[in-house]
């Protein structure tokens, strides 16, 4: 399951903050801030689909994530990869390093990373 633009929005925010209330998440949005019933649907949105929960305080819902963001970027690239590019990440690595407007220092870099994998399999 994924998010809409507006929750994985909502979700980066609680991702930077590891856990927040309603209020410390609408000042953490830049102007125009959203209306906090806005906030409050895509937060139940949210939990609907695990990707948070809250302990309530008092009167007051603490909000944290369910899921790492490491995992959920992993999961959409994987998807990406699948749906863009035939599920071959070779494909995805050659557009990648053709597209972008890699420097030769960070080529060098994705080389060295791709060197230590291949030592480690």
């Amino acid at each position: 399951m994924s998010l809409s633009n507006s929750e994985e929005i909502l979700m980066q925010l609680l991702w930077k903050q590891k856990k927040a209330f309603m209020k410390d998440l609408i000042e953490a949005y830049p102007e125009p801030k959203p209306a906090p019933t806005t906030v409050a649907t895509l937060l139940k949105r949210m939990q609907d689909k695990n990707f948070v929960d809250y302990k309530q305080l008092g009167r007051s819902r603490e909000y944290f994530p369910l899921v790492k963001k490491k995992d959920y970027f992993s999961k959409q690239m994987n998807g990406m990869i699948k749906d863009f590019f035939n599920d071959s990440a070779s494909q995805f690595a050659s557009f990648f390093t053709q597209e972008t407007d890699l420097s030769k220092e960070e080529l060098e870099d994705l080389k060295k990373l791709i060197d230590q994998q291949l030592k480690e399999k």
